[in-house]
């Protein structure tokens, strides 16, 4: 797996979290094509964890900003994809950092970038939903995309914010976000390219959820 990380992606720096390097693809078609292959013979997903996505980038944005929000607290990047959050949040200080993603390909990219950025980043395998609360704070980034998904993790989210987890959520305008029991925390312009996305950048929300 490292070395098909290695081969289809580049060192890039993220637009709006240049202080975080990340293995990253260089043009959406190749790796798309390499991974749709593996997946053929595997069942490895597609390469979600190859981006930035914008999510991500907003909440990781956040912490470097305001390091005392996470400084001390035990987080979970959930969905991490490429890791982005849970490396900021590290760097930021916190106490112990975990990245969670159903794809084996995403929690090795994880491990790579978080070496990779000099910080400690735990990488637990299968799906931490239906887990118990052991963290402080959970930051979710591009999670709301597919109702399917959403209906998987939201409930799980919601109780682990009852059970006493801050739960952030990241979102740039996707289709099955809830628009009830959240806070609003901020917004972030995030650039993106249209290989990815319909625009050119995605004005993105953080919100607190509610249990």
């Amino acid at each position: 797996m490292i070395d098909f990380i290695r081969a289809h992606t580049a060192i890039a720096r993220p637009a709006l979290v240049p202080e975080i390097a990340l293995y990253l693809a260089t043009e959406i078609t190749p790796i798309w094509q390499a991974t749709e292959a593996w997946l053929a013979e595997t069942g490895i997903e597609p390469p979600f964890w190859a981006f930035a996505w914008p999510g991500g980038q907003a909440l990781a944005r956040t912490i470097l900003d305001t390091p005392a929000l996470v400084a001390g607290r035990r987080v979970l990047d959930f969905a991490a994809g490429c890791g982005i959050g849970a490396i900021a949040a590290a760097l930021a200080g916190a106490v112990r950092v975990e990245a969670a993603e159903i794809d084996p390909l995403a929690l090795a990219a994880t491990r790579l970038n978080a070496t990779l950025n000099g910080v400690m980043v735990e990488t637990p395998e299968g799906d931490v939903v239906g887990s118990p609360c052991r963290w402080d704070l959970i930051l979710a980034g591009d999670v709301c995309y597919e109702a399917p998904m959403t209906a998987h993790i939201l409930p799980w989210l919601r109780r682990m914010a009852g059970d006493g987890a801050e739960v952030w959520i990241a979102d740039p305008g996707r289709a099955y976000l809830p628009v009830a029991g959240m806070d609003l925390l901020s917004r972030h312009t995030v650039p993106t390219t249209r290989e990815l996305e319909d625009r050119s950048e995605r004005l993105v929300t953080i919100h607190r959820l509610r249990p």
